[in-house]
């Protein structure tokens, strides 16, 4: 098995083509790490890296931000603002077109989706500068952003503070531009989902960071007991592993309907009829609902903490220690909303009454299913059915490190490599990279590779 790994890799260094594709998606790939690392001029960056060192585990709604930027919040850089700004915009986007009539009929006419891409990076730009002002705010009170007095963070006097604010929003918003257009350039050009190995090169930049927290669970310095033992380990290992296995399972679980074409005739020419299936996949929504149940939640837990601070009613401050992260209530909350989500992106982006039609106009139909309303609702209760099973698998794999974090007294750089969004991102970018790569060798190698599993010349 490690052979054939092996030479497959191989294979693809001798097609020109898969070749320069790759090498392209890695130096476009090195390039947004080192927008991670360059730093904006007014901030004293080795005050918020203290912090994160100093904070349990970097955990929080800052340290799940970090996550996602690849470490540049912790580093103060014009990168602080990451992708998300821009994925953001795209699923707003794409919620206002399922149910928007002039959206909707603008993506079906031709030329519709180049507009609607281009709404998505007007809205990124919008959101760039909204959540670039916060973060500009946020550094001048770190108090508020990290929970702890840290210091003075803004290294201007105060009569040029309005040349820091303005500054740091455009740096943070060129940072997300730049990004943006790297992760269309490798789409394009590149081997994979662009903005997709974006967030996941962020994300396996926190291995080493996860690996130290590891290490010193097991060997910690002198004259600290250890954590854990051998048994531990072997038993977070077999979680690693597991977690891995079912993020596969629901990622490429899919329910195949069979679908029966019958003969027909267009003009002169008589075409046969055939059997096909249509799938269908457990997991429709993906990584959607986590982020969505992640990102309303920390919104209302960060609503209760302000009220709570600004009032004495203690009805406010027991819902913001209810909601506080690892509490019961966050998370049986957070579970509901992340089944509320899944249901609601499959509502909104799975059209079966479209599906019907389309089958009826081409002379196909489910067996044992008369074509139109009664296929339309066939394939609504078969949708519900199965997305039920894979919005339980997402939110088992999305509690797994809150769990893990409060109940176990694991850091959060280990919990979340050890289950969660940064797994189930993590896998599914690279089996929709290796799909990618595959294609490209059935197509330029059809003839021997998949025979004989060797190339017979360079091409």
């Amino acid at each position: 098995m490690f052979g054939n790994i092996v030479q497959t890799f191989t294979n693809c260094f001798r097609i020109p083509e898969l070749k320069s594709r790759i090498w392209f998606t890695v130096l476009l790939l090195a390039v947004c790490r080192l927008i991670a690392y360059v730093r904006i001029p007014w901030l004293d960056g080795a005050v918020i890296e203290n912090v994160f060192h100093s904070a349990s585990g970097g955990g929080g709604l800052m340290g799940m931000a970090n996550m996602f930027t690849g470490d540049a919040i912790k580093h103060g850089a014009v990168g602080a603002l990451g992708i998300m700004p821009y994925i953001s915009a795209t699923i707003i986007i794409q919620l206002l077109t399922a149910v928007v009539p002039t959206l909707s009929k603008l993506a079906r006419e031709e030329g519709g989706r180049a507009k609607i891409i281009q709404y998505g990076r007007y809205g990124t730009v919008l959101l760039c500068l909204v959540q670039g002002s916060a973060m500009a705010f946020g550094w001048e009170r770190p108090a508020s952003l990290y929970g702890q007095d840290v210091g003075q963070l803004v290294l201007v006097s105060p009569g040029y503070i309005w040349w820091y604010r303005i500054g740091t929003v455009i740096l943070l918003t060129t940072g997300t531009l730049l990004l943006m257009w790297l992760g269309e350039q490798i789409t394009e050009r590149g081997i994979g989902n662009g903005v997709s190995l974006v967030i996941t090169i962020g994300i396996v930049s926190q291995l080493p960071t996860a690996a130290v927290q590891v290490w010193k669970l097991f060997f910690p310095p002198a004259g600290v007991a250890a954590t854990f033992n051998i048994g531990h380990g072997a038993a977070l290992l077999l979680l690693l592993l597991g977690v891995i296995a079912g993020v596969v399972a629901v990622t490429q679980a899919q329910r195949k309907i069979p679908v029966q074409y019958a003969q027909r005739a267009v003009g002169r020419k008589m075409y046969s009829g055939g059997t096909s299936f249509m799938p269908l996949r457990v997991n429709y929504a993906g990584v959607m609902p986590v982020i969505f149940a992640s990102a309303i939640l920390t919104f209302f837990s960060m609503l209760a903490n302000r009220l709570a601070e600004w009032s004495q009613i203690g009805l406010i401050r027991q819902i913001d220690i209810a909601l506080s992260r690892g509490a019961g209530l966050y998370i049986v909350v957070f579970g509901l909303m992340i089944l509320a989500f899944s249901y609601f992106w499959v509502a909104t982006q799975f059209n079966e009454i479209q599906i019907a039609d389309d089958l009826k106009k081409n002379g196909g139909y489910i067996p044992g299913v008369r074509p139109g309303v009664p296929t339309s609702d066939f394939l609504h209760n078969t949708m519900s059915r199965i997305t039920l099973a894979g919005a339980l698998m997402l939110t088992l794999i999305a509690v797994i490190p809150i769990v893990m974090q409060n109940y176990l007294n694991i850091p959060y750089a280990v919990a979340d490599f050890f289950g969660g969004t940064t797994i189930l991102i993590t896998v599914g970018v690279m089996l929709d990279t290796m799909r990618q790569v595959e294609s490209h060798l059935m197509m330029r190698n059809y003839d021997g590779f998949l025979k004989k599993g060797k190339i017979r010349g360079r091409l």
